[in-house]
């Protein structure tokens, strides 16, 4: 396939969870970039507010209502995929939802919510998406984070999902190394988005408001800008922002100095169940 850094040339890109953050931004870049995007996500309304705003800016973009927790959901996302545009170049699972309470005082739904949304929907969508992503040659993309690679305490489930993902996905793309997929993983740190007034707390319940300075935190545009170029280069793993290197590069040379560190700084959040 052609692919250049201004044009993906009318390829299909299937997004999960592009109602809002990372999801949204991707949306945008891909399409002002000339691909075809399919956007999926709970919210319906959200999604055709994205729908719009992309063909008011001259792109094409379709919406699917999806909830990837449901296989038949993450079936149909595909099937109407295929039936509008005939082929998936490129499909970005990026739907997730994160959660903050220590394990010790957590309900046990969160833990296989957060499984079933963050890793389930993955494997789902993936599965279906499989032979027509084998037939073009294209690009699997995982949106994981700096947490699928280093702990991150409140955060168990969150964690276990993301370290599943990259399991997962970086075992696909040995699979498949000989047919021509790209598996790309993306590990974000921080990033400005709706994830932490989403996540839920030790109940299962929405916690509203961020513990975190979201003004100082990577933007979900910068993130799809790295995302776009990395698909273009058809790159296969990227660490995102210098702390989220630092943190990765220490903790796999000094584990227990590094624990310190995270664990001293998610403790200066408001509230800090620790």
């Amino acid at each position: 396939m052609n692919r250049n850094l201004k044009k993906f040339n009318g390829e299909v890109v299937i997004i999960t969870g592009a109602s809002s953050g990372i999801g949204k931004a991707c949306a945008f870049e891909f399409a002002d970039n000339g691909a075809l995007v399919v956007l999926a996500a709970r919210r319906d309304n959200e999604l055709k507010k994205v729908e719009a705003e992309i063909k008011k800016r001259g792109g094409e973009a379709y919406s699917v209502k999806t909830d990837v927790k449901n296989i038949e959901d993450c079936k149909n996302l595909v099937d109407k995929t295929i039936e509008k545009y005939g082929k998936i170049d490129v499909l970005i699972n990026n739907a997730g939802i994160s959660m903050r309470a220590n394990f010790e005082d957590l309900d046990l739904s969160v833990i296989k919510e957060l499984m079933d949304t963050n890793f389930y929907g993955a494997v789902y969508c993936t599965k279906y998406a499989l032979p027509y992503l084998l037939k073009q040659k294209g690009t699997i993309i995982a949106i994981s984070s700096i947490s699928g690679l280093t702990p991150l305490p409140g955060r168990t489930g969150y964690c276990a999902s993301k370290y599943a993902m990259n399991g997962f996905f970086n075992t696909l793309r040995l699979e498949n190394i000989k047919k021509g997929l790209n598996v790309l993983v993306v590990h974000p740190g921080f990033t400005s988005s709706n994830i932490r007034k989403a996540a839920l707390n030790k109940l299962g319940v929405p916690q509203i408001e961020t513990p975190r300075d979201e003004g100082k935190m990577m933007s979900a545009s910068d993130v799809a800008q790295i995302i776009t170029k990395a698909t273009i280069n058809r790159d296969k793993n990227l660490i995102l922002t210098q702390q989220g290197k630092l943190t990765v590069l220490l903790h796999k040379i000094f584990p227990s100095m590094t624990d310190r560190i995270i664990l001293h700084e998610m403790a200066k959040e408001p509230d800090s169940p620790f």
